[in-house]
């Protein structure tokens, strides 16, 4: 093996070791990563644990500053932000609830928590009278879920109270962008429509389709008919002539049809027939029958 040769392996071994050392490392921080994780994870629930039996037992104090520590620590704890911003909710500390309650939203990636976040936030701007913000923050409540009815009438609460109580300054520019907003809004229900009127369609349309198929399989079948049936000749009343047979055949609203009479007449032949047989029964039991004879 030539001095080149040697070379290329040690370089290529260097580069292996390289390689294999950085995905050791990788693996070791990922490891090392998820065990702060879990840590973390378990230092923020416990605080939140307590700062919640801390509240259970009006002990606000504890309970703010257990959940403040948790937030510290864990400032992605959504659980963390929103129940305080409950707490706060609860003391009328308003002011402090909304800010808590925002950043819950801002953080949470579950679509019911950024729900539950903004539904809150809203109820938050209504107590403070910025009615703008409470219809923003309900139609983004609504967007992660909108089938909650409770916010669905805020929503509307707020909307009519922005209208009887516009921001001062620039009314003008706030209704057109009222306007403008329910204006999307409605857009955005009558394209909703408008889909789901179009899968109708496209439904009825298969329907048809497959009703035509039918019909044009029938046309066919006829064509058949018409293809055996050359050389033949042509009757053309024989339709008409079944169609009167049919309805002679049924009975008029009064009238009894044929096999109802027959029906009827069996009927009372058998019943004269047992009548008579009654009659003759009753005569052989009455005339006796003599054995000896008459002296």
């Amino acid at each position: 093996m030539s001095i080149r040769e040697k070379h290329i392996l040690s370089v290529v071994f260097m580069l292996v070791t390289l390689l294999f050392s950085s995905e050791i490392s990788a693996q070791a921080k990922e490891k090392d990563t998820k065990k702060e994780e879990r840590q973390l994870l378990r230092e923020t629930t416990a605080l939140v644990s307590d700062a919640s039996l801390a509240l259970a037992d009006d002990k606000f104090v504890e309970g703010e500053a257990d959940y403040r520590k948790a937030i510290a620590i864990n400032p992605k704890s959504e659980t963390a932000k929103y129940n305080l911003g409950n707490a706060y909710y609860n003391k009328d500390k308003n002011d402090e609830a909304m800010t808590r309650f925002q950043q819950a939203a801002d953080v949470a990636t579950d679509k019911s928590d950024k729900h539950g976040a903004y539904h809150n936030l809203g109820n938050t701007y209504m107590n403070a009278k910025k009615y703008q913000e409470a219809v923003d923050a309900y139609k983004n409540a609504l967007r992660n879920n909108p089938t909650d009815d409770e916010t669905r009438y805020n929503l509307a609460l707020a909307k009519e109270m922005l209208e009887k109580n516009p921001p001062k300054g620039g009314d003008g520019d706030n209704k057109d962008q009222d306007k403008n907003q329910d204006k999307n809004d409605k857009n955005e229900d009558n394209q909703d429509k408008k889909d789901e009127e179009g899968k109708e369609k496209e439904g009825d349309k298969g329907d048809e389709q497959e009703d035509k198929d039918k019909g044009d399989e029938k046309d066919e079948e006829k064509k058949g008919d018409n293809k055996e049936d050359q050389g033949k000749p042509d009757k053309p009343n024989d339709g008409e002539k079944d169609k009167k047979d049919q309805k002679q055949q049924q009975p008029q609203p009064g009238q009894m049809s044929p096999q109802q009479i027959k029906n009827l007449l069996e009927a009372m032949n058998n019943e004269e027939k047992k009548v008579q047989e009654k009659i003759n029964a009753k005569k052989q039991k009455g005339a006796k029958i003599k054995s000896e004879k008459d002296w």
